[in-house]
């Protein structure tokens, strides 16, 4: 509206008066505006324009626009609000935000791409906004307007080769009237689009070579054009895909495509060479051509040996006339230059026999040796009909395999040894060496002594021979007293098949050493030996009174033997002669002299050291017996005594046999009738009378009352069925329903000479009859047992050597892999022996091999793959996305310039963006950015593409060290001043296990007493280990060892979480002192690590073991241990308690205390010594008869004790003590009665014993007597057979009756015939009522197999 326009008359609207607006000094104001749109005229109230009201400068693309005034009046004060609804008028035309609108649109684009073009802006609203959109019209596209974008549709695809650039005008109308306008024009670039294959100028082109061309030669030059631009039409050349050798052979310029030759060529190695050439285009599309080069023959090449098979080594025994290696003879020349003879070096024992074609057979002509030669080389020369001829030779080496032709050979023909007596067991005597000029096995020597005996004993039980080295221990300790010497045979094995072996005489020579003590024969040291000689009072000076008489069983030196008086009653009264052993009389006799008088004598030999042994000898010095009247009740008779313990053992063994007997019948007897009843219960009577003669009766003969039957199906390939025989079985046997109908020397005459070709297809294989025809020949088998050993040639089988050809017709370029015919089902060869006969695929001229064989299945395959790397090469065709349709953001009015107000964001799939990305939004200098990074840390920023960077590091990370990093990145921009900002990234390090747990001592001890409990803890062991989670779980172990001979493990425990270690067992302290162990600790890494540590246990003693007294020794009776003379002054040493304590410290401390005693006021014993002396004077008042009780106590905690009996006596005289400790009132008819008793309770008991092994005899015999009649039987056969007997006659190989009796225990596993592996469930089952039900739920059928049933009867 014009400035002064009236917009209406307030006054009149607001009921106000006119005249008076001036008085009231009325005015427009605003809501803080400093333009003033509107004005109010005084005089009459109405309301004008003031200025010029623009609605799209003040209310821009809003719906409504109002503008807001404010009526001010005064006198009195009054405020009107004035709102201007602001209407929009159609005063602005559409326009586009640039005039020229560039779009790159490659010609490859789809119909129906769509390019979005950015909207027109019309500053109006409402219906005067942008409404319609018009496209120039053309050919290729059309316009899509959608709600919020404007999009051109590729109507029709693009040809850049036709149409590069295109111009089109897009006119946009509001809504207007009239309406207006606005235009913008929008030029396309066609991008070109790799469309076109480069096109060769011929299909195929053809070039001819001679074969001694030099290399270097360009043989021909390729073209092809492109009818693209640029990069997409620069065109390459390559090879295609031709062979490595090819490539060699010949380059190609990739620029001009000239094909030049690398190499030399022979026509031999190939005649033609067929190219394919490859034309590609920058983006690689590839076009094809074909490049024939002919190459022209000269006659260049020698002969070429190929040794097609070889049997090395060769056993040395092979007889003239074996075939070794098969020859193959070529040469690559044509017609004559390619006839070939050969012939080989007349020193060897060799031959060439010519084959077909150009095959020779190596065979021998004479016997071979491997100890003479062991080696061959054979050279082989083959010489060409060429002019001049060309020759070349090979040389084959032969190994010659050996064979066990010659024994062991001792170096020497006897051996000695000699060897101390009492040798340690173990200890070496000598060795023996024998060499066998054999190889390996056959040559290893092997040592064993023969059988024999020595002294009685076998020769095994003195020496072992080292079975590797020779060497000939000693398993005893010898004894020269035993014998002497001895000798034994040792004898030398080989290791051959059969092996060979020689023998050796070994002499043994055995050396004394003084290892026996001297025995005396006089006095007897048995039994009583009082009054051994009788002195009598008158006897001289020099008189003999006794012969000690004493032999040594060593010889020499240590069996001269010497005699002394050790101890006796009165020194100075006897004397012995120091080699004879007499004793004499020193002085004489006087009344004063004693008559009891005790000499203790010792015989000492010769020996280093010398061993003695020592009498005692009574003498009584008296004139006759009479005197001596205490030596009448000395008839005690030891013998029935020992009588007496004899009958008591015998009684008691003979009837510990006899119960045990008894207890194992009744024991039998309850376990048969627990048995089951019978498998199968006729019910038709059993006939009793007759029983035919291939039936076996398999009852009552056994241990089980019931008979079981087992049905076992066996087929010819028995030996891999369920149930099997302990002993092998015949191979030689021929089931009984298979005939032979001919010989293995018919065969010969259908296969012939293995030199000639045999026909294809001579042959016919009947799968239903199992019958096998060659040329009229054939063999009926129930069963094939043997394989077809005989083939066409292209396959060489190297155990029987066989030649024909085969022909396969295949496409090309056939897959490799791919399967071009079975030829062992062609050729006719065993599918199983194609691995053992090596077979493979050979070629002619030993060039390229093209196909190959399956050992497995015998397909004849092709085979090959290749690697195709496919480039995707990145186009234009995402526009970018964004992430949101509609942005909405609110602004406060205040907002600061350049404030940000939203970040919009957009996708492109067609780049992968990087990790940082910096932007600013000023311009040229301003918006360039450096960014930066704090130095403490082990990272860096590396520039990427644009704005964008990439986070690296630096140097090695330790998690232990530093787990997490907060990185600082700094972003400043080049202004002036410049402007910085920084972000924090926060990265984690993941931890790996780089630490082994380190334990926190170097090694560690325990202490623990002895007699612990068993799980009582020792110690504790603790590791760390600095990495996280399962990486720094330690596992705490024991290490493997022993601890005393045995297992550490069976000592120790240690907990795997917590390493506390924990006793097994209780220690003992005696055992041993202290010990190690070594425990691991092992995190669960991944591997894991682990250390180690040493625990040192330390067992500290206690008072668990009791005093032990080793004199006097209470076994047997004491009697009469030691004699006081009643002469006997204060302090006598009467005799010593001897003890000890095993345990160690102060807890082997012993002292001695004297406990009971028939006089305490006689005797005292030592506190520390154990020495029993007199505290008084003996008189005659004391008793003969002394018992003292001394203890011995230890010093421990709780102290332990042991006790001794000590019998004294104090007598000057022996009938004194006879009377004392002897029995006189003995019961001898006591003993005669319980003699009498004990034989016969023990003839009574042997008489039932017998009576009841006769009787349990006679009954096996009368049952076996039984059995044996029902076999000879001659009653007529009936057509029953129960069910418990076995037609044993007809099923089996042999035409005879075999009967067999298989008793069968409980306990089966160790009868004769076992099964091998467990019996088939499927044919016996067991039915819930305990009967087995026989089950048969596999038929074998077919007219080639054939099912044996074997009825086992176990009773």
């Amino acid at each position: 509206m014009r400035r002064g326009s009236v917009i209406g008359n307030i006054a009149k609207d607001l009921g106000l008066d006119a005249n008076r607006l001036s008085f009231r000094k009325a005015r427009i104001d605003t809501d803080g505006s400093v333009k003033m749109y509107c004005d109010i005229n005084l005089k009459n109230g109405d309301l004008t324009v003031a200025e010029r009201i623009d609605r799209e400068g003040l209310c821009g693309d809003k719906a409504s626009c109002v503008l807001k005034q404010e009526l001010m009046l005064e006198n009195p004060l009054e405020l009107h609000r004035i709102n201007l609804q602001v209407q929009d008028i159609n005063d602005n035309s559409p326009q586009f935000n640039k005039d020229l609108i560039h779009i790159d649109i490659s010609e490859s684009a789809a119909k129906g791409a769509r390019f979005p073009i950015e909207e027109a802006h019309d500053a109006d609203v409402g219906k005067y906004s942008v409404q319609t959109y018009n496209l120039q019209q053309n050919e290729h596209f059309i316009l899509g307007v959608g709600t919020n974008s404007v999009e051109l549709v590729l109507n029709k695809e693009l040809d850049r080769e036709k149409l590069q650039e295109i111009n089109l005008l897009l006119t946009t109308l509001d809504g207007g009237s009239p309406q207006k306008s606005g235009t913008v024009v929008i030029h396309i670039t066609v991008l070109d689009a790799n469309d076109n294959v480069p096109v060769f100028n011929q299909a195929v082109y053809e070039a001819s070579l001679p074969e001694n061309t030099p290399p270097g030669t360009v043989v021909i030059t390729v073209s092809a054009t492109d009818a693209d631009e640029g990069l997409n039409g620069e065109v390459t050349y390559d090879f295609g895909h031709i062979s490595e050798d090819v490539k060699s052979m010949f380059t190609i310029d990739h620029k001009t495509g000239g094909i030049k030759l690398m190499t030399a060529i022979d026509f031999e190695t190939a005649s033609s060479f067929e190219l394919r050439v490859t034309a590609k285009d920058g983006l690689g599309l590839t076009s094809y051509a074909k490049v024939i080069i002919y190459v022209t023959d000269v006659n260049d090449n020698a002969p070429v040996i190929y040794l097609k098979s070889l049997n090395s080594p060769i056993p040395e025994n092979v007889s003239p006339g074996t075939e070794v290696g098969i020859i193959n003879v070529q040469d690559r020349d044509s017609e004559n230059n390619r006839q070939v003879r050969c012939s080989i070096q007349q020193n060897a024992p060799f031959k060439l026999v010519p084959s077909i074609k150009n095959y020779y057979s190596l065979v021998t002509t004479g016997q071979l040796d491997r100890e003479l030669v062991s080696d061959y080389n054979i050279t082989i020369t083959a010489t060409d009909e060429g002019s001049p001829p060309l020759s070349s030779s090979k040389t084959v080496q032969l190994s010659v395999a050996d064979i066990n032709d010659n024994p062991p050979v001792f170096e020497e023909q006897s051996y000695s040894a000699s060897v101390s007596e009492n040798n340690k067991p173990g200890s070496t005597l000598c060795s023996v060496t024998a060499r066998d000029p054999d190889w390996r096995q056959n040559g290893t020597v092997i040592y064993s002594l023969l059988a024999g005996e020595v002294n009685g004993a076998p020769v095994s039980s003195y020496l072992s021979v080292n079975g590797d080295t020779g060497v000939i221990h000693a398993v005893r300790s010898f004894d020269y007293e035993q014998f002497r010497s001895f000798k034994v045979h040792v004898m030398a094995r080989d290791n051959g098949s059969p092996p060979l072996s020689s023998n050796v005489t070994v002499s043994v020579f055995i050396s004394d050493v003084n290892d026996n003590s001297p025995q005396i024969l006089y006095p007897a040291p048995q039994g009583n030996s009082f009054m051994t000689e009788l002195v009598p009072k008158a006897a001289h000076g020099g008189s003999l009174v006794s012969k000690v008489i004493a032999v040594d069983a060593d010889s020499g030196q240590n069996a001269w033997l010497s005699y002394h008086i050790v101890k006796s009653t009165d020194p100075g009264l006897f004397t012995i002669g120091l080699h004879s052993g007499e004793i004499r009389t020193q002085r004489d006799i006087s009344e004063s002299d004693s008559m009891k008088q005790n000499l203790i004598v010792s015989v000492k030999d010769n020996g280093q050291p010398s061993l003695s042994a020592t009498c005692s000898m009574y003498l009584l010095i008296s004139d006759n017996l009479a005197e001596v009247p205490e030596l009448k009740d000395i008839s005690y008779d030891e013998k029935n005594s020992k009588l007496t313990s004899y009958l008591i053992i015998a009684l008691v063994s003979v009837s510990t046999f006899f119960l045990t007997f008894i207890i194992i019948i009744l024991g039998v007897r309850f376990c048969r009738r627990r048995k089951p009843r019978l498998l199968f219960d006729g019910a038709v009577a059993i006939p009793s009378a007759y029983l035919p003669p291939n039936y076996a009766d398999v009852d009552g003969t056994g241990t089980l009352r019931s008979t079981y039957n087992y049905d076992a199906y066996l087929t010819t390939g028995s030996r891999t069925s369920d149930f099997k025989f302990v002993t092998s079985y015949n191979d030689n046997t021929l089931p009984a329903d298979q005939t032979l109908r001919k010989s293995p020397s018919d065969f010969a005459e259908v296969f012939g000479d293995c030199d000639r070709s045999p026909e294809v297809g001579t042959y016919l294989v009947s799968v239903n009859s199992c019958s096998l025809s060659f040329k009229g020949y054939s063999v009926t088998m129930r069963y094939s047992r043997f394989a077809l050993h005989y083939g066409l040639a292209c396959i060489f089988l190297v155990l029987h050597p066989v030649y024909g050809d085969v022909s396969y017709s295949i496409p090309e370029e056939m897959k490799r892999g791919s399967v071009i015919g079975n030829i062992a089902k062609d050729l006719g060869l065993d599918l199983g022996r194609l691995s053992a006969r090596k077979a493979r695929i050979d070629t002619e001229d030993n060039n390229v091999k093209y196909c190959g064989v399956n050992l497995n299945t015998g397909d004849l395959i092709r085979s090959g793959t290749v690697v195709i790397h496919v480039t995707v090469l990145d186009a234009n065709d995402n526009v970018p996305v964004f992430s949101q349709t509609v942005y909405k953001a609110s602004l406060p009015e205040n907002s600061p310039l350049d404030t940000i107000v939203i970040t919009v964001s957009a996708t492109d799939a067609d780049e992968e963006v990087g990790i940082i990305n910096v932007q600013d939004r000023d311009s040229e200098n301003n918006r360039q950015v450096r960014c930066s990074i704090q130095q403490n840390a082990p990272f860096k920023l590396v520039p990427s593409i644009k704005n964008y960077y990439s986070l690296v590091t630096t140097g090695q990370l330790d998690r232990e060290l530093v787990s997490d990093y907060n990185i600082t990145i700094t972003a400043t921009d080049e202004g002036s001043p410049p402007l910085s900002s920084s972000k924090t990234v926060q990265l984690s390090v993941a931890d790996i296990n780089d630490n082994p747990p380190v334990f926190e001592e170097q090694s560690y001890s325990a202490s623990v007493s002895e007699n612990n409990k068993p799980g009582s803890t020792l110690c504790s062991v603790t590791a760390r280990d600095p990495d996280w989670r399962q990486n720094g779980t330690v596992i705490y172990s024991l290490l493997a060892g022993e601890v005393n001979g045995a297992p550490v493990s069976s000592y120790l425990s240690v907990n795997g979480d917590t390493g506390v270690i924990h006793a097994v067992r209780s220690f003992d302290y005696e055992q041993f002192r202290s010990f190690k162990v070594h425990v691991m600790a092992r995190d669960n890494g991944s591997p894991p690590l682990s250390s180690n540590v040493t625990v040192s246990v330390f067992i500290s003693d206690q008072n668990d073991n009791p005093p032990q007294v080793l004199y006097p020794v209470q076994t047997g009776g004491s009697l009469v241990a030691e004699m006081v003379p009643r002469s006997a002054d204060v302090g006598y040493l009467v005799t010593k308690v001897v003890a000890v304590d095993v345990d160690s410290g102060q807890n082997a401390w012993l002292s001695y205390k004297l406990q009971k005693a028939t006089d305490r006021a006689l005797f005292e014993v030592g506190l520390q010594n154990g020495e029993i002396r007199t505290i008084r004077q003996v008189t005659d008042k004391d008793a003969v008869k002394q018992r003292l009780t001394v203890i011995v106590e230890d010093n421990g905690q709780p102290s332990r004790s042991a006790t001794v009996i000590v019998n004294v006596a104090v007598a000057d005289s022996f009938p004194e003590v006879l009377s004392e400790f002897t029995d006189s009132t003995h019961d001898k008819e006591y003993n005669d009665n319980l003699t009498f008793y004990l034989v016969l309770a023990l003839a009574v008991v042997s008489f039932l014993f017998i009576t009841c092994l006769v009787v349990i005899i006679s009954v096996k015999i009368y049952r076996w007597r039984q059995s044996r009649i029902l076999y000879h039987s001659s009653l007529p056969v009936i057509p029953y057979y129960p069910p418990r007997y076995s037609d044993t006659l007809g099923t089996g190989t042999l035409q005879h009756v075999y009967n067999y009796e298989v008793c069968r225990t409980t306990d089966s596993r160790k009868s004769d015939m076992k099964y091998m592996q467990p019996m088939s469930q499927s044919l016996v089952s067991v039915d819930g009522d305990g009967t087995d039900t026989p089950q048969v739920e596999k038929q074998l059928s077919g007219n080639c197999s054939q099912m044996s049933t074997l009825i086992i009867m176990f009773v």
